[in-house]
Formats: structure tokens, C-alpha cells, sequence
């Protein structure tokens, strides 16, 4: 069974109509040494599909692309510097497309006025490794054990052992 870790991946990009093919390319690799491979497709059009409206609407080209896998879910954001894109209006039907695509999306704004706009896949039952709970790490005490006293008999026989009269005596 192969264990699920959590994975993070950022990549910096100018986008531009040759570059978007090789962001494809490096994300789709990236998803494969994830043990993704199912989730490239859909991964890999929706980063398509805003990189392309990315490059056809804005003006600044400067962007960012993150993966997050929690285990569960795969996270893309791409994230652009341009304050005068409009996503409710330039890239209305790319985001009907990653909506149609993606478990869940969104956008929102960045200190700096960018844009950032994110989806998500939900891994299958199948690629889903099960949650081992961790214990949680020894405290001082626990890990520091003190050595006890070992019992010494009372009244030892000959052999070593106690005579069984002289033990009754004592109690």
C-alpha cells in the first residue's frame, strides 16, 4: 500500500503561448512522482485554461503556480500581479470550465491588488491512503525511566530461595 504524503510545489512563470505548454509539462511530471497520475488530466487543462486567459487578458505576466496534496485533495492556485484583470468579467468562461472541471474553486484578491484563483481535486478511493493516527511523542518522565528497587528476600534458605517456614514466621 503506498502512504500519502503531503506535498507542496511552486513554480514561477511569464506566461506567454510556448510557455504554457511547458507548465503542462512540469506539472503533469510533478503529479506522476506524486502517484497522481489520474489527477494530471483535469490538473493540467484547468492550469491550462487560466494561463491561457492569463496571457490573452492581462497585462502583467508575471505569475505564480502552487500545488498543495493534503492527502485528500489536490490544491492549484496561480496567482497574477495584474490589478486591472477582471475575473468576473476576462475570464468568465474559463472559470465556468474550471468549475466544470475541478471539485471546488475560487479567487481572491492579494495585498498588492493581484489576483489569485485556486481549484481543487478530490483524490479517489482509490488513491486515497488511510490516516494512521500518530501518537504523540514520550513526555521527559516517560522517556526518562527512573530504575526501580528489586525485591530482595527477606530471609534467604540455602539454596537461595526462601524457607518456606521462615516466610510464614515473618508475616
Amino acid at each position: 500500500m503506498k502512504t500519502a504524503v503531503p506535498r507542496y510545489y511552486h513554480l514561477d512563470v511569464e506566461v506567454s503561448p510556448e510557455r504554457v505548454g511547458q507548465v503542462r509539462r512540469i506539472l503533469a511530471a510533478h503529479l506522476r512522482f506524486w502517484d497522481l497520475a489520474t489527477l494530471v488530466e483535469p490538473v493540467c487543462q484547468g492550469a491550462e485554461l487560466l494561463l491561457r486567459a492569463i496571457d490573452e487578458h492581462a497585462t502583467d505576466k508575471n505569475t505564480s503556480i502552487e500545488m498543495w496534496w493534503t492527502r485528500q485533495h489536490l490544491i492549484t492556485a496561480i496567482g497574477q500581479n495584474d490589478q486591472h484583470l477582471r475575473p468576473e468579467q476576462d475570464l468568465r468562461s474559463c472559470l465556468t470550465l474550471i468549475a466544470a472541471l475541478s471539485n471546488g474553486w475560487g479567487c481572491c484578491a492579494t495585498a498588492t491588488g493581484g489576483k489569485v484563483i485556486w481549484f481543487s481535486q478530490r483524490a479517489r478511493a482509490d488513491e486515497r491512503a488511510p490516516l494512521v493516527p500518530i501518537g504523540p511523542d514520550p513526555s521527559l518522565r516517560e522517556a526518562l525511566q527512573v530504575p526501580r528497587e528489586l525485591p530482595v528476600p527477606a530471609l534467604a534458605g540455602p539454596e537461595g530461595t526462601a524457607a518456606s517456614g521462615e516466610l510464614e514466621e515473618a508475616r
